[in-house]
């Protein structure tokens, strides 16, 4: 239903942050560097790790990249709020330079464990994510035929292996995980929130599919409300002002995420539950694809600002 008139355009930026993931695999797979750089070899972002972590019910291969904060090392009785970010391959290069940067004058961000949870090795990252962001089956009857619906499943493979994994090896904060979604990703945060808000405690969910399968979400949403009195989580939500219907190119192809955005916060805030926080912002002049760098950054001052 939406973007699908510039597949090509996120196509491209998935080939890219694949190219950045194979960075990732070589630093973790190299256990000396030469004297001598070899001329034309990958760029590697120093510092970061890889660790595979697979899935033992579906038997799908996964992994992690880690980035660990600056003074982690010297400071070995410190812990650390955790950043899980979705569709790893572009997003934690992203949101680890971002970190790095806007500190540079002074603490902006708490320092944090960067997490990147990466597509299913062997699958595309269209296939994957497609998969295991999605909440049902029922995909877009325009978009090419893929394997959906598998948002639960992948939802236990994070509580029962990916969370337990980093937490068991890193100075990690139980109580202080933030979980990023962009877009699918953002739909996949919204199904946690509304089914075991507990597992994450900061939830941003960037230019959220809420479109998807008939805004299902909403109904996610409502069977939650119903049961609940009370949804503790810190939320934040982003989405870019041409993320409308229009006949730009830079518009949608159908939904009003715009609207579906500020109709799912004003729900929220409806609901009067005592330890909710739920805000939006909608960032003008940019769009779906656009919009990632900016809404990282203002996502992570929004619910990991600087301590005092």
């Amino acid at each position: 239903m939406i973007l699908w008139k510039r597949a090509a355009g996120l196509g491209l930026a998935l080939v890219a942050g694949a190219l950045m993931a194979c960075s990732e695999r070589a630093d973790a797979q190299s256990s000396s560097t030469p004297d001598t750089p070899t001329e034309g070899a990958p760029y590697v972002l120093t510092g970061t790790q890889v660790w595979s972590v697979p899935d033992p019910v579906s038997g799908r291969d996964y992994q992690v990249f880690i980035s660990l904060p600056a003074g982690y090392e010297a400071d070995t009785q410190r812990r650390y709020p955790v950043v899980y970010v979705t569709d790893a391959d572009y997003a934690f290069p992203i949101i680890r330079q971002i970190a790095r940067r806007v500190n540079l004058d002074g603490p902006v961000i708490e320092d944090f464990i960067l997490v990147g949870l990466s597509y299913s090795r062997g699958d595309s990252g269209a296939a994957s994510r497609n998969r295991d962001y999605t909440p049902t089956p029922n995909g877009p009857r325009t978009a090419a035929p893929m394997v959906r619906g598998g948002g639960a499943a992948y939802q236990t493979y994070l509580k029962t292996q990916a969370l337990p994994f980093v937490e068991n090896r890193f100075r990690a904060d139980p109580a202080r995980r933030v979980l990023i979604g962009h877009s699918y990703g953002g739909l996949l945060g919204a199904q946690i929130l509304f089914t075991d808000p507990s597992l994450f405690h900061g939830y941003v969910l960037g230019s959220p599919s809420f479109w998807y399968d008939k805004r299902h979400i909403m109904g996610m949403e409502a069977n939650y409300a119903r049961t609940h009195r009370d949804l503790p989580a810190d939320v934040f939500m982003y989405v870019g002002g041409w993320e409308v219907p229009g006949p730009d190119r830079r518009n949608t192809s159908g939904a009003d995420m715009v609207a579906d955005v500020r109709t799912m916060e004003r729900t929220m805030k409806s609901r009067g539950y005592p330890h909710l926080t739920v805000r939006s912002v909608v960032l003008q002049d940019e769009d779906h694809l656009t919009i990632a760098p900016i809404g990282f950054t203002r996502a992570l001052t929004a619910v990991l600002p600087a301590r005092p």
